[in-house]
């Protein structure tokens, strides 16, 4: 569906460095890491808001690499949700089909489709500045899913919330995820939000994609004393680097002889 082929850029302080990796169809992939890492940079780099220095972006086999965002049909969520502030919460998520000139009576169907599963059909009429940060989530993702995209990528998308809210609205994505079946991209840094909804996760340090996998060959099996020591191992990096040289060993030399 979506595939990165060394993807290399640099952005100020942030970059990216060889990143590949494919994202299947239906699949909630996850990108977690560190604040620095890179996360956003990858994000805006496969919306089309920074071109990459190299690499390529296939998009259902396309390259869309040196397309301009608006022809991607990737719906992309800041972490501020960048909502209208002075547009009703209707016209909000109307926005994107209104540019694709849907029709009225279409525009209003998919809104409030929309708003009926994402429980803020009361509140189509107030701005977002009368909103809390849980229901401008929701209005920034009925705005995104309004207009069907191929892809959506969500940065940071609990970041603003409270705890209740935020644990509230991880339960309610799974649920939204598998009622509109659409394809995610969300970098967090947060383990409970990997754990909770990635299908895979890919651990991001550095600026690399450094481990891809489930959840539990992430967390049980993590291939670096980077990616343990992020994940929360006590790790002592000498001890490990000579278990990882010895296995290593015993693996090449075909079984252990002590």
């Amino acid at each position: 569906m979506l595939k990165l082929e060394n993807v290399s850029k640099d952005w100020k302080e942030f970059k990216l460095r060889d990143i590949s990796f494919e994202v299947k169809r239906k699949e909630y992939f996850v990108v977690l890491g560190r604040s620095g890492a890179g996360k956003t940079l990858l994000l805006e780099v496969i919306a089309g808001i920074h071109k990459p220095d190299s690499g390529k972006i296939y998009l259902d086999c396309e390259d869309i690499t040196e397309k301009p965002p608006e022809k991607r049909n990737i719906a992309y969520m800041p972490q501020n949700y960048a909502l209208f502030p002075h547009l009703s919460v209707y016209d909000n998520i109307a926005y994107g089909l209104k540019v694709r000139r849907v029709g009225k009576g279409e525009t209003k169907r998919i809104v409030h489709e929309l708003a009926e599963v994402l429980d803020i059909s009361h509140l189509l009429h107030r701005k977002p500045k009368t909103l809390s940060g849980g229901e401008q989530q929701r209005v920034a993702l009925a705005r995104a899913l309004a207009v069907k995209p191929k892809l959506l990528l969500l940065d940071e998308p609990f970041s603003n919330l409270d705890v209740t809210t935020r644990l509230k609205i991880i339960e309610e994505m799974k649920k939204w995820h598998e009622e509109f079946g659409f394809t995610a991209i969300h970098v967090t840094h947060s383990f409970d939000e990997a754990l909770a909804l990635g299908d895979r996760v890919g651990v991001m340090v550095k600026g690399r994609i450094e481990q891809i996998g489930r959840c539990d060959e992430i967390f049980s099996k993590p291939k670096s004393v980077e990616i343990a020591e992020f994940l929360g191992y006590n790790v002592l990096k000498g001890f490990f680097e000579v278990w990882k040289v010895a296995f290593k060993w015993i693996r090449d030399e075909g079984g252990c002889r002590w």
